[in-house]
């Protein structure tokens, strides 16, 4: 009998687990690399669900250098579930409320029916969104409360990552200025183009 491979869901759950459980950052090649290995997830697939999951919010990415970087703290996905936990149960407040209004227009407008179709969708409708918050607090209790340590680290690699990239840029502008000064005849655009540095390069 085949070895049955891993659903859509499955595959979102564990590539999130890789961030969850190591605390890393990582390029998109390195999970296609780890992912197989750890997880079961086939190097093909791994792209497209990253994408859903950066999509949906469970995964930040960012470009540091020449390169995008890929993580997710729990309290990022915690914070997500949280909203549309939120967004439920604020639906539900709202069709609960209709549902009573419903009832009294039905009891005063005719004594003795028990039920309108009206009613039929509304509480269809309380079901639905029930059951959708129900999930959302089971998937939200899964991710617990955020390392504060984690993430204090995480935050401390970024700020460094960032200072360095700034200290490079001013000292890359100091050598342009300096060689600028020397060369009288100094093409700024043509060496702009060439070097691939626009008018804004040293923004950061």
């Amino acid at each position: 009998m085949s070895k049955r491979g891993l659903s859509r869901e499955e595959k979102r759950t564990r590539l999130v687990e890789i961030f969850h459980e190591s605390a890393e950052f990582y390029t998109l090649k390195e999970l296609e690399k780890i992912a197989p290995k750890q997880k079961g997830i086939v190097q093909q697939s791994v792209k497209e669900i990253l994408d859903e999951l950066v999509s949906d919010g469970l995964v930040t990415f960012d470009k540091i250098g020449t390169s995008n970087y890929f993580w997710a703290f729990p309290s990022t996905a915690g914070a997500t579930k949280q909203a549309a936990l939120d967004k439920a149960n604020a639906e539900a407040e709202a069709v609960e409320a209709s549902i009573v209004s419903t009832q009294a227009l039905i009891k005063a407008a005719a004594k003795g029916r028990e039920d309108t179709p009206d009613r039929q969708k509304l509480l269809a409708k309380l079901t639905m969104i029930r059951e959708e918050s129900d999930k959302l607090k089971s998937e939200l209790g899964a991710y617990g409360a955020a390392d504060p340590v984690r993430y204090a680290r995480k935050k401390d690699a970024t700020e460094i990552a960032k200072a360095a990239a700034q200290r490079w840029t001013e000292n890359t502008m100091i050598l342009w200025s300096l060689a600028k000064n020397a060369a009288p005849d100094w093409d700024e655009s043509g060496m702009r183009s060439t070097l691939g540095i626009n008018e804004t390069w040293e923004d950061i």
